[in-house]
């Protein structure tokens, strides 16, 4: 289907008239809310499974897919809701995105059965694959490139992390106070204020000529799809099960189908040139590396706070504050800090802390309280992760052609979500490993197959920051101009 273009810009972001740059925090509000519904509804749920399954009667089985039906969505179809936002538009797709979303939320919080609620969250699922590469492209053309795109990155990269960690926060909250239906009735009002307000505050994006690729389409979304299913499997069964191997064994074939089709397609959904770039595909290695370590801690920490530290829901959810007031404080100081420095220098220093918060709680052990085993950790991460995630944004997004945004931003996100179902799959796994055979209370083996867990998780940082330090070659984002000609470094004239 075509879709007519409408006129152009010669540069990679839209030029912003004196009014509308002074109008750029509201923008910012706007387009980052709308990504942290999607932050917040990855954990807002958890800690009210207990509820849910008592509440709709579901089987220990039935009930992991309250999480895994939106995990599914979500990750099968970012490659496709990048390629939407770039052909209809950006801002259309996300409003789109936010409706269904908030839709999608009512109806799971008025779902009177476990098939209605799996159906709702599957479509939360559809909905925030179109919301999230259609923000982070919606960041690059709305913001001029330097200090103002690298800020808005900034915060835009702190969300993910801080809507998970406040997703259990107010899970938490809903659930004591209220009901678990309001974990997901929230969304309702948020969404529509987001919808109504994208229209009038942020300006919307070139549209570009061109067709979907139904081939690159089909092949691109069963692949990842059978590749999320897989990793949930594992997850849930170990590597040995017969339903994530033929998954595995599916994806690839549908993936290396969907790389010769995107290799000969005049208008791919994936434009295999994005590979071209050195510093590009190391940051896309770096992106898929890193969650890997960090989904998993997420998920081993609410464990350890629930079931060996005895905490409610909510005072679990609040033990994470910390990791997110410091990830929240340490991005508002990075673009200075990349202007000063380099995206690179600034990236391997976060990277580092990472692998140092892993590694210490590697060595957690069963009497460790909150104070003495987990808050040092906790705000490593934090520290870590606001100063990792926003150079590796803009490194991938330097450079990228505007027609080209919604593509590179949707490959940044199904890298990210595929990084992190990949490490949880592999340090459950690791865990299961470590306690098969142990001995003692159920706080200890907890404790003990944990802590295996998160020495794998710093060894998955630390790869990721070898990979990245030997990869990527420039120190800034804007070392060449968009048509690879030399190009001024940041911070000077």
């Amino acid at each position: 289907m075509s879709v007519p273009s409408t006129p152009s810009t010669t540069s990679d972001t839209l030029s912003a008239p004196p009014e509308q740059t002074a109008r750029l925090g509201t923008v910012l509000f706007v387009v980052v809310t709308a990504y942290l519904m999607v932050g917040v509804d990855s954990t807002v749920v958890n800690v009210a499974l207990p509820d849910i399954q008592r509440d709709l009667d579901f089987s220990p089985t039935a009930l992991s897919w309250v999480l895994n039906a939106y995990t599914l969505a979500f990750g099968g179809l970012l490659l496709l809701g990048g390629r939407v936002g770039d052909i209809i538009g950006r801002r259309r797709t996300l409003t789109a995105g936010v409706l269904l979303f908030a839709a999608s939320s009512l109806l799971g919080g008025l779902s009177g059965d476990g098939v209605w609620l799996l159906g709702a969250r599957a479509l939360q699922g559809v909905g925030a694959a179109l919301i999230a590469p259609s923000t982070l492209a919606l960041i690059t053309t709305n913001f001029p490139d330097g200090p103002r795109r690298h800020h808005a990155l900034g915060v835009y990269s702190s969300m993910g992390g801080i809507g998970a960690s406040l997703g259990l926060v107010l899970g938490g909250a809903l659930t004591t106070w209220a009901s678990w239906r309001w974990a997901l009735l929230i969304n309702v009002p948020i969404g529509l204020a987001v919808a109504l307000a994208l229209p009038r505050f942020v300006a919307e994006a070139p549209r570009h000529a061109g067709r979907f690729d139904a081939a690159g389409a089909l092949t691109g979304t069963a692949g990842t799809t059978s590749l999320v299913y897989a990793f949930i499997r594992v997850s849930e069964k170990g590597w040995s099960d017969t339903q994530a191997l033929l998954g595995f064994t599916t994806a690839a074939a549908l993936l290396v189908g969907f790389a010769l089709v995107e290799a000969r397609a005049t208008q791919p959904i994936l434009p295999l040139r994005l590979f071209a770039d050195r510093d590009r595909a190391g940051g896309y290695a770096g992106i898929l590396l890193l969650p890997a370590g960090m989904f998993g801690a997420f998920y081993f920490l609410t464990l350890i706070g629930q079931q060996v530290l005895d905490y409610s829901p909510l005072r679990a959810g609040f033990a994470f504050l910390p990791l997110t007031l410091a990830m929240f404080t340490t991005v508002r100081f990075v673009p200075r800090l990349i202007a000063r420095l380099g995206a690179k220098p600034v990236l391997l220093t976060g990277m580092t802390l990472l692998a140092a918060a892993s590694a210490w709680l590697w060595r957690l052990e069963p009497g460790d309280g909150y104070a003495v085993g987990l808050l040092g950790p906790l705000l490593l991460m934090g520290v870590g992760t606001g100063l990792s995630f926003m150079p590796l944004n803009a490194t991938i997004l330097a450079r990228v052609q505007p027609r080209e945004a919604g593509a590179a931003s949707g490959l940044l996100q199904t890298l990210q979500w595929l990084g992190g179902t990949l490490g949880l799959s592999i340090l459950v796994t690791v865990y299961g490993t470590a306690t098969r055979h142990a001995t003692g209370s159920p706080s200890e083996i907890l404790t003990e197959g944990s802590a295996r867990a998160f020495g794998v998780g710093a060894l998955i940082a630390l790869t990721a920051l070898l990979v990245c330090a030997g990869v990527i070659t420039s120190s800034s984002p804007r070392r060449r101009g968009p048509a690879g000609s030399a190009g001024p470094r940041a911070g000077t004239r």
